[in-house]
């Protein structure tokens, strides 16, 4: 799979999630923050990326940085994806099922960042077992990476569009 090149696509940029973490020392706590970014073009592209720092600005750069550089390209048949679909990840697992054009995106939060900035705008999604945001995310990530047309698998069984659909 050839990497997507971000700096020629008009990237929208979504904060999911920020956490702070605290270190202890001999002379008390040193805070940093985390942000999981997702990056997407509107138009079949997506990518998320962490960034860790001691500023949430930063923290957010970073992400977005992390995130332009792991994009991969999602499988659209018209506003929606074409077949149904779970993406797994750790604990938590992402069921993703086309719907009908104006019924909008209904899925839970770190599942909408991801579809939003991808350019889904019709599916009922499910978000079970992990509420982790980063687990989830990947899971919807890892769910969307699968997806096929119906043109991709009659080429890769070398038959014809009529065939597999019967």
């Amino acid at each position: 799979m050839s990497r997507i090149d971000a700096s020629t696509l008009d990237i929208q940029e979504r904060v999911v999630a920020i956490n702070r973490v605290a270190k202890t020392v001999k002379g008390g706590r040193i805070f940093k923050f985390s942000a999981l970014m997702v990056v997407g073009d509107g138009n079949g592209r997506v990518g998320f990326g962490i960034g860790k720092a001691g500023e949430v600005p930063d923290a957010i750069r970073k992400g977005i940085e992390d995130a332009k550089k792991n994009m991969i390209e999602v499988s659209i048949r018209g506003t929606t994806i074409p077949h149904e679909v779970i993406g797994k990840f750790g604990a938590a697992r992402v069921l993703m099922m086309p719907a009908p054009e104006g019924t909008g995106v209904i899925a839970g939060g770190p599942v909408r960042a991801v579809l939003e900035v991808a350019g889904i705008r019709d599916i009922r999604t499910k978000s079970q077992r992990s509420r982790n945001p980063i687990n989830v995310v990947t899971a919807t990530i890892e769910g969307l990476r699968s997806l096929r047309t119906a043109d991709q698998v009659a080429a890769v069984r070398s038959r014809s569009v009529e065939q597999i659909i019967g």
